[in-house]
């Protein structure tokens, strides 16, 4: 499969995802956990059926000695015992976060409260905003077919 554009090769594309990468940068560093991020980032790739930030983003966790065992659990995390309380609160609030269109509500007020009881204000705003930096990397490699399987971790900085 190849993709339809080459988006990272292109000038304008690189402009655009400069700006997505340096909005990345910042909840990198954030006090979110680390392990929270990519579970999120990885929760929200299955749900948009995005392969090439799945494969990148189970890669980067296993680099950073996130267990296969958590990994292969993502997609059901909700019968999974192997998350705490407030990465489970995280996955709820990226699940209804980037399934806006199903629910006529949007996100819950449920799912707001329980993460809101694990996660400060600053936490909160990191989550929301990295919830919807890797619905905007997903829709992008998703609409140009970005083809998956040959990231390798750090090969983009």
């Amino acid at each position: 499969m190849d993709a339809r554009l080459d988006y990272f090769g292109n000038p304008l594309a690189a402009k655009v995802l400069r700006h997505i990468n340096s909005a990345g940068k910042v909840l990198s560093d954030s006090a979110l956990p680390h392990a929270t991020q990519e579970l999120v980032k990885i929760r929200a790739s299955q749900i948009n059926g995005c392969g090439f930030c799945t494969d990148m983003h189970t890669k980067d966790a296993t680099h950073a000695g996130e267990t296969v065992q958590r990994l292969h659990l993502v997609a059901a995390w909700r019968e999974a015992t192997v998350f705490t309380d407030a990465e489970r609160a995280a996955l709820q609030l990226a699940e209804e976060g980037t399934r806006i269109a199903d629910a006529a509500g949007g996100v819950s007020d449920e799912a707001w409260a329980n993460a809101a009881k694990h996660y400060d204000e600053d936490q909160l705003a990191a989550l929301i905003s990295l919830i919807a930096v890797i619905n905007a990397y997903n829709r992008i490699n998703v609409i140009n077919r970005q083809p998956a399987g040959g990231y390798r971790p750090g090969m983009f900085g």
